[in-house]
């Protein structure tokens, strides 16, 4: 009576009703059935995709903590404050400046050498060139009518 095209088709139920099929020539066990049922909802969107309540919405504000700041200079000169993680010891006590290795003092702690401190002969070099060249690119075509 009905196609067979019909019988294993992935139409909603929504859309059985404009066709005027019945649902179980659709879904011959209950488990395919069901599994139609759970996919599409009265809405005709698919659950998941944007539709219905928020889960987020129940939890409320979250409370923000005051973590204690250290006032003791004492403690403040001779020990890496925050050092410990763990909720006994304590933080690590800072040595004399010989213990430590020379190369620790000949860091670069201020901002990066400018473009034409660098030497054109290195990788960082021309890896700094393709980055402005890509800012720039991208600043011209932002500024471009449609």
């Amino acid at each position: 009576m009905y196609p067979l095209v019909f019988t294993r088709s992935l139409l909603p139920l929504r859309h059985v009703v404009i066709i005027g099929l019945h649902p179980a020539f659709l879904h011959t066990d209950s488990k395919c059935l069901a599994a139609a049922k759970k996919t599409t909802t009265a809405a005709g969107g698919v659950m998941g995709l944007g539709k219905g309540k928020k889960k987020g919405a129940k939890l409320g504000a979250v409370e923000k903590k005051e973590m204690p700041v250290e006032t003791d200079p004492h403690k403040l000169i001779n020990y890496v404050c925050g050092s410990n993680i763990y909720t006994t010891g304590e933080d690590v006590k800072i040595k004399e400046d010989s213990e430590y290795p020379e190369w620790l003092w000949s860091l670069r702690t201020g901002p990066p050498p400018t473009l034409e401190e660098l030497d054109p002969n290195t990788k960082e070099y021309w890896l700094r060139v393709r980055t402005a060249g890509m800012r720039r690119n991208n600043r011209l075509r932002s500024m471009r009518r449609f």
